[in-house]
């Protein structure tokens, strides 16, 4: 398989699925931290004297159009991002206003070395995420060579993403530089890691997550429990939780969970105290209890101080990390506490030595928002495809190139 960085396309047109999915409001991009990790990749193809031809789906327009009619396809348009991605390239990003047509066909055949195009949302097409052979194919035929930057994308089996690597022999087709560093992290935590190995699991929904921790039972010394889930692990010891978050149909689940964790000698640690409130707001009126204690008609949003002080002893005495899920509701400021407090355990657990990856949208927010993402190991652009990979699965996109 390629190496990215050994590749020369100089004069070539290189065809790259970038995960420009990124969010906006008003009009404006409000986090454009996947467009930035795409830049590496995009620039040494322009370095190298070649052209790049970008392709990216953003939202679900025909999904979204058919539940909500006054939308318009305009309202996902990727043309939205061609002043800003034009000004972090410090070059005049072309667009072609769909992404398989004569116009699109004609302005990839006339891009000269140094120049970019942007190809309209491939999700206008719903042959794009039913994997068409043939909408893949017309893609294929925009570029020379084809690469791989979509990490974010690589668990779907979509026409972009696995079905056009097909159409290019194996000396080219490769994957970018985001998802080589991408592959990179994800195989130091999986199959390099140094012990203590803790993982740090958040977030809604034990649902969610289940096969992540049935997979890191295999790999890891400590499992941390935080967020809404946790709470589905204390109802099913027969604690007392109020209102807070829980899936019923899902206690049996936990104990298991806890079970075959003590029989393969991990550690899981759950947060003994939480901050509560009295409704799901941010001008709640919040107080404090134990998880095994919280009052009828209270709920938990975000760990309490003695959780805190037990993880981040935990997280500083380890040598690998891996952290998915947030601790609490930390968009609202009073329940943002218990996140904060993890992600400065982890910034110093690194600092020490620590390798420690952060992956999972609320995970990587809350890291970009608490300004701790420059001092963790990696920050992942994937969701999705990271609580995946972690799972075991093979993604397809990864598969596709590696064939």
């Amino acid at each position: 398989m390629i190496k990215f960085n050994n590749y020369n396309f100089d004069g070539r047109k290189a065809l790259i699925r970038v995960d420009f999915n990124v969010p906006i409001k008003d009009g404006k991009i409000t986090d454009d931290t996947r467009i930035r990790a795409a830049l590496p990749t995009i620039k040494k193809v322009l370095d190298d004297g070649g052209s790049a031809i970008l392709m990216s789906h953003w939202g679900r327009p025909l999904k979204d159009i058919e539940k909500k009619p006054d939308l318009t396809l305009a309202d996902f348009s990727l043309s939205r991002i061609v002043s800003h991605l034009s000004s972090l390239l410090g070059v005049d990003v072309q667009f072609a206003d769909d992404c398989i047509s004569d116009d699109a066909a004609s302005k990839a055949a006339s891009l000269q070395p140094g120049q970019v195009l942007l190809l309209e949302n491939l999700r206008y097409y719903k042959q794009e995420e039913k994997g068409d052979k043939e909408f893949a194919g017309k893609l294929s035929k925009l570029g020379d060579v084809y690469v791989n930057d979509a990490f974010g994308t690589a668990h779907r089996a979509h026409a972009s993403t696995a079905v056009i690597a097909d159409f290019f022999p194996a000396d080219k087709k490769m994957f970018g530089l985001l998802m080589e560093g991408e592959l990179s992290a994800a195989e130091e935590v999986l199959h390099n890691s140094k012990k203590p190995f803790t993982a740090i699991i958040g977030g809604a929904k034990v649902s969610d997550k289940i096969l992540i921790i049935e997979n890191l039972l295999e790999k890891a010394t400590d499992i941390i429990i935080g967020g809404g889930m946790a709470y589905t692990f204390f109802k099913a010891q027969g604690c007392h939780i109020g209102n807070s978050l829980c899936e019923d149909d899902r206690l049996d689940t936990a104990l298991e969970l806890m079970k075959k964790a003590d029989e393969k000698g991990v550690c899981i640690h759950l947060p003994a105290d939480s901050i509560i409130a009295d409704k799901f707001a941010a001008d709640a009126t919040t107080s404090s209890a134990l998880n095994a204690e919280i009052p009828a008609n209270w709920m938990g949003l975000d760990i309490g101080q003695m959780a805190i002080d037990h993880f981040k002893k935990i997280i500083c005495e380890s040598k690998t990390i891996l952290w998915n899920g947030p601790m609490g509701v930390f968009e609202m400021e009073k329940f943002q506490h218990g996140t904060k407090a993890i992600a400065e355990a982890v910034a110093e657990a690194t600092q020490n030595g620590a390798y420690s990856l952060v992956g999972g949208g609320d995970s990587v927010a809350a890291v970009n928002k608490f300004g701790f993402a420059d001092k963790v190991s990696y920050v992942s652009t994937g969701g999705g495809a990271l609580l995946e990979y972690f799972e075991g699965k093979e993604l397809p996109g990864i598969a596709a190139i590696k064939k």
